[in-house]
């Protein structure tokens, strides 16, 4: 028997969430067997943790879109009992009981090696926002971004995605505005490696302006909305933004084609779910090597599988600064 939190839904179609003790064989199919050391929280996980937002297909149902563990039974030559391994994606937590409990057991193609340096724990305070994050910046890079091209905006620089990125791209060299509706976050944003702040309300008045003075060299947008529409106006000439998410809504509201074809800006559509194996595996080398791991522990906020319930309200409604890490054993 092991711990799992357990959402359930009753006749009227409420969910339920709470830790149960629950028997090994009630675990999915899957050829690798972990014992999970430590999950964290995403606003995905904040919906499957109550209504579902349309996500979780089946209850009962685990949630948990992110874990890291210790492998504890294998079918699958790739991996043994002992191995670190993290797993991200795949509609985990989702579809597919996820990392919200003691025991899960996987598809081997979903998971990834730990890479030398990191532990579980910090695995899981990179979780899928730090994994996203990454491949933001990778994709940046990839579209011609280098330090000293001028200042990279992060949007929604204080929840999970955001503070990962402003702290890598810091660590990589970069000046890096921070974008934020929360005040109190800016010693918070500036400790992580924020070498300005901006004010929201800066970026949210929807304008009917072709282009605005250029001033950014790159973005990693959380936010989308009305901001995307006034941040790709503001892009300097060949630059790139990277959208990660919808926060502020999925339209782009006041945008036009001008930025596009006259300024020769990208916008490149960031998907953490179904990377393939090669780019994961890239993309969790570098974060070993370019996140430097003590703003990393800055960012960290402990968490059991108790408080789940109240942590996925709290991320539903914007009140989680940082990264959260579960450790589902304590």
């Amino acid at each position: 028997m092991f711990n799992a939190l357990i959402v359930e839904k009753d006749e009227d179609g409420k969910t339920h969430a709470g830790v149960q003790q629950i028997d090994e064989d009630r675990l999915p199919e899957g050829e690798v067997t972990v014992a999970v050391e430590y999950s964290t929280v995403n606003y995905k996980d904040g919906l499957c943790i109550g209504p579902g937002g349309g996500l979780v297909r089946h209850y009962p149902h685990v949630p948990g879109i992110d874990f890291a563990g210790t492998v504890e039974a294998s079918e699958d030559a790739r991996y043994r009992p002992g191995d670190k391994v993290v797993l991200t994606g795949w509609r985990v937590g989702e579809v597919h009981w996820g990392g919200y409990a003691q025991k899960a057991r996987v598809k081997a193609d979903w998971l990834v090696p730990l890479p030398g340096g990191l532990s579980t724990r910090q695995a899981m305070a990179v979780g899928t926002a730090g994994f996203t994050a990454m491949l933001s910046v990778m994709a940046l890079e990839d579209h011609g971004l280098k330090p000293g091209d001028g200042p990279v905006l992060v949007t929604g620089a204080a929840g999970g995605v955001g503070s990962v990125a402003t702290a890598i791209l810091a660590r990589l060299g970069h000046e890096v505005a921070a974008v934020t509706g929360r005040p109190e976050t800016a010693e918070y944003l500036t400790a992580l490696g924020a070498s300005r702040i901006v004010p929201r309300e800066e970026l949210t008045e929807v304008t009917r302006k072709p282009l605005e003075p250029e001033t950014w060299a790159g973005c990693v947008d959380a936010v989308a909305g009305a901001m995307l529409g006034r941040v790709l106006k503001q892009m300097k000439y060949g630059t790139s933004v990277a959208a990660v998410g919808l926060a502020g809504g999925a339209a782009i509201e006041g945008a036009l084609i001008t930025p596009f074809i006259l300024r020769g800006v990208n916008l490149l559509g960031i998907d953490s779910v179904m990377q393939p194996y090669e780019n994961r595996v890239r993309a969790w080398e570098r974060i070993a090597r370019d996140l430097p791991l003590d703003r990393l522990e800055a960012m960290i906020r402990p968490a059991t599988l108790s408080d789940l319930p109240g942590l996925g309200a709290d991320i539903l409604k914007g009140r989680v600064q940082g990264r959260v890490v579960v450790d589902v054993n304590a």
